[in-house]
């Protein structure tokens, strides 16, 4: 693969392909036929995970540990080619295994008897209905047909329809065809062809007349209630368990936008004039913000974002030269010739005096003369372009579907990553002059979960005419330097390798000139431990040589005359080929890369020089030998662990100083761990925060605010809508002596916020403690106090809780106050964590609300 997958993309690759494995080795055995979904919201990266179980499923993988299927087959279907195409350019720019003629694209010139192993085959809904070539010949209710049968009159003198090719593919008993339904729930409408009792799709699934049903079925779409009303009607078919995607991390992961700013008028009326003018002002300060991001990063391959405005699908083309003029007369630097549309018609569009060419959906992202892009809702589905930032939107309130899934294509972030403590830089912005704040807000709704009608995406925010905040200029520096030495924390990953970890890691090292031929000395450390490890497991070893040098089996002898029989056992040599598969068997185990490298060690330092082949052989014995000893992997995965994390910590400094990209990559190398990571937080240099909360009966009520904060408004503000309580805490921790400022911890997943582990359901999760506040001490120097309104009402308080005491023991030195605060009746009651016997409490607790009561809590006073 090309790229570096998210945890949660291995994760569902991995759940992918042991689902293709059954399926597949079920319809070899029983001719069962299976189905199953892979789900996740838009903007999770279904593609690309699909490009990682295409290489496994073609050429195998060892982190996998999966075998190459030699007669594997795809169909991917879908019911717009548009759709096709752009997956087909998506999966040949995410691997590295798959080549364009791998990636076929089913033409109405197509004619085989089979389908070719070891390819993927793009079809569309078109390509099937009773109109095309490709079926002509097939049905035997096509007109020009006999009707018994005997005569089959192809167009273009062609030997097989597409239908005969699939089933002489299905029947092929070498081969395993997979169809994979891109927007599954999509394509399942009845086709348009007059008289078909099914959909073309559940043709494919069900089967249709001699054609059988294609043995695996998998339905990638959105959400998995899509899919299984999508299934209902499937005959003869098992399912299996939907691999379903976490929201959450998908929104952790940095791949979607954390923020959506909705723009409404605040009163009815036409405003569409002024909001056009509002959005051209807002693509040209992210167009600046983006550009001193590049300058500060040292980056000349800057984002180039670009404002989509959207028109109805019969819309009034002098209304957009109106709205094209106003873009140019607001931003007049902006180049004539950089508008394009995306309209089904396909040719040029004269709108008022702009004469506006066409472009494909797929072309615009890399396009990047492209900065206005006027469309319909034909790039609804399937499309994206992450470095369309900004929509303004001529559709009317009744049409909100069609803004929901647009402006759900546009919430990718541009780099595939998000920019640290910027919030301005990973949010959205869509203008709508034809909505009211009442209506605007299912919009709101819809885009939480995505547009895709599942779950919330925790940790995205809808802002409805939000306001920027900046650094406090009345916040001291040595305020800010504290806050970024406080300690967070990050998740670790599920299936890490730690081998693969360090080689990653060494190879970074080396890319930044910090550590020179930093792969090789990974290795020999390996190496020193892998001898190590020979000489403690010594008798362990040399059983496991025997073991793989050697083939045992048992023989049956039978007596024909006397019907008698017995089983003998036998012992042979093994061969070349047993050795290699023992290799690469612990290869799997310790690394591909390790083996190869300790092999040629093992062969330059023990074997033969005279004969390096038979050096090499038996180099792979012992690897061989290697795997089949338990303790030796655990013992070079811990060493190698260790290994990481101190060069981690050595060069910590280093990798600061480098910019936001490359500190990115370190940053997935650290969360790579399979235990929590220490990581550093990153200054926050613009955060997005409503001003204002609407009331039941449609009036606006301003939100409180408060000083001090190290990132405010214009008036030196911070607006937050705090329930009663939080926000007691605050102005009772601003009263105290000393107090210079303080942080609202941000709850997303986000470099700027402050994460805690904590273990819920042996689950490691992450708390974000709500407040830390500054104080100046009276040797001048500034002290941090973590104070946390502890609602004890939820299911995981008590986890938290404990979280917080462990994170407390660890680092409390590093704090003035560690407390959790909860309100107990109509009291505030807290709990002093960097109190060793309040923590030994706390450990013990079963029930939160007894803990707050005893005399191990306070009375919380300012």
């Amino acid at each position: 693969m090309k790229f570096t997958l998210k945890d949660y993309q291995e994760e569902a690759v991995r759940e992918v392909l042991v689902n293709l494995k059954k399926a597949s080795r079920r319809w070899r055995e029983d001719g069962d036929k299976h189905a199953f979904s892979l789900t996740a919201t838009t903007g999770a990266g279904k593609t690309v995970m699909a490009a990682a179980v295409f290489e496994a499923l073609f050429h195998g993988d060892d982190n996998y540990d999966i075998e190459p299927d030699p007669g594997a087959v795809v169909i991917w279907f879908s019911d717009d080619p548009s759709l096709n195409e752009q997956s087909r350019f998506r999966l040949l720019e995410a691997s590295d295994r798959l080549s364009i003629s791998d990636l076929v694209v089913v033409q109405s010139t197509f004619q085989r008897e089979v389908l070719e192993p070891g390819k993927v085959y793009f079809l569309n809904t078109q390509k099937l209905s009773k109109s095309s070539l490709l079926v002509r010949g097939h049905d035997p209710d096509d007109e020009g047909i006999e009707k018994d049968g005997q005569i089959r009159l192809m167009p273009d003198s062609r030997s097989y329809t597409i239908w005969d090719t699939i089933q002489n593919t299905i029947d092929d008993p070498a081969l395993t065809l997979y169809l994979v339904l891109d927007e599954a729930h999509r394509g399942m409408r009845a086709a348009t062809g007059a008289g078909e009792k099914t959909t073309i799709v559940k043709r494919l699934i069900n089967g249709s007349g001699p054609v059988p049903g294609i043995p695996v079925v998998w339905g990638i779409s959105a959400t998995v209630e899509r899919f299984n009303a999508a299934m209902t009607d499937m005959t003869g078919r098992a399912t299996l368990p939907n691999v379903v995607v976490d929201s959450a991390k998908v929104q952790a992961s940095g791949l979607l936008k954390d923020t959506i700013i909705l723009d409404v008028p605040k009163e009815a009326g036409q405003f569409d004039t002024v909001l056009v003018r509002r959005g051209t002002d807002k693509l040209k300060e992210i167009s600046s913000a983006w550009e001193a991001y590049g300058q500060q990063q040292d980056d000349a391959g800057t984002v180039l974002p670009l404002l989509v405005l959207q028109v109805p699908n019969a819309p009034d083309h002098n209304d957009i030269g109106r709205a094209l003029d106003t873009i140019f007369t607001q931003w007049p630097d902006l180049p004539e010739d950089a508008v394009a549309h995306v309209f089904g018609e396909h040719s040029t569009q004269n709108f008022g005096r702009h004469t506006v060419p066409y472009i494909s959906p797929e072309r615009v992202q890399e396009s990047t003369w492209v900065r206005i892009l006027i469309a319909k809702d034909a790039i609804s589905t399937g499309w994206d372009c992450p470095r369309a930032e900004v929509m303004v939107s001529f559709r009317p309130a009744r049409d909100k579907t069609h803004i929901t899934q647009l402006l759900g294509r546009m919430v990718r972030t541009p780099l595939a990553r998000r920019i640290p403590g910027n919030e301005r830089l990973n949010s959205v912005d869509c203008l709508l002059p034809f909505f009211d704040e009442a209506s605007v807000k299912d919009v709101a709704k819809a885009l939480m979960s995505g547009g895709d009608g599942g779950d919330d995406l925790p940790g995205r925010r809808v802002l409805i005419n939000p306001v920027e905040l900046k650094p406090n200029p009345s916040i001291p520096e040595p305020v800010w330097d504290k806050l970024l030495s406080l300690p967070s924390q990050s998740l670790p990953k599920r299936h890490a390798r730690p081998v693969k970890r360090l080689t990653s890691l060494a190879h970074e090292l080396a890319v930044d000139g910090l550590l020179e031929d930093a792969g090789k000395a990974a290795h020999a450390e390996m190496h020193k431990v892998l001898d190590g490890a020979r000489a403690r497991y010594k008798a362990e070893i040399e059983t496991a040589r025997k073991s793989v040098l050697t083939v045992e089996g048992k023989s049956l002898k039978a007596d024909l005359k006397g019907g008698g029989m017995s089983f003998d056992d036998f012992l042979e040599e093994a061969d070349y080929a047993v050795i290699e598969d023992a290799y690469r068997r612990a290869g799997r185990a310790i690394s591909p890369d390790l083996a190869t490298s300790y092999s040629d060690y093992l062969a330059r330092s023990e074997g033969d020089a005279n004969d390096m082949e038979a050096a090499l052989i038996d180099a792979h014995v012992t690897i061989g030998a290697l795997g089949l000893v338990p303790g030796i992997r655990e013992t070079l995965e811990a060493e190698a662990e260790k290994l990481a994390n101190q060069w981690l910590t050595r060069f910590r400094v280093d990798i600061k100083n480098l910019s936001d990209e490359r500190q990115d990559v370190y940053r997935q190398i650290r969360e790579m761990s399979a235990n929590p990571m220490d990581v550093d937080l990153a200054r926050p240099t613009s955060w997005m925060q409503p001003t204002t909360i609407r009331e039941a009966n449609g009036s606006e009520t301003p939100l409180p605010s408060f000083e001090r904060h190290m990132l405010c408004d214009e008036r030196g503000m911070f607006p937050e809508d705090f329930n009663s309580w939080e926000g007691e805490v605050v102005k009772s921790e601003l009263a105290r002596a000393g107090a210079v400022a303080w942080y609202r911890n941000p709850s997303r997943a986000s470099q700027d916020s402050l994460g805690i582990i904590y273990e819920e359901g042996g689950e490691p999760r992450i708390v974000r403690p709500d407040f830390v506040f500054f104080v100046q001490q009276d040797d001048g120097t500034v002290a941090a106090d973590i104070v946390d309104p502890h609602g004890i009402q939820f299911g995981d308080a008590m986890p938290k809780l404990k979280g917080l005491a462990q994170y407390a023991e660890r680092f409390g030195d590093q704090y003035r106050r560690i407390e959790a605060v909860a309100k107990i009746g109509d009291k505030f009651r807290v709990l002093d964590l960097k109190e060793a016997p309040t923590r030994a409490s706390v450990y013990a607790a079963t029930t939160i609300k007894a803990l707050y009561e005893s005399a191990d809590a306070f009375d919380y006073l300012p």
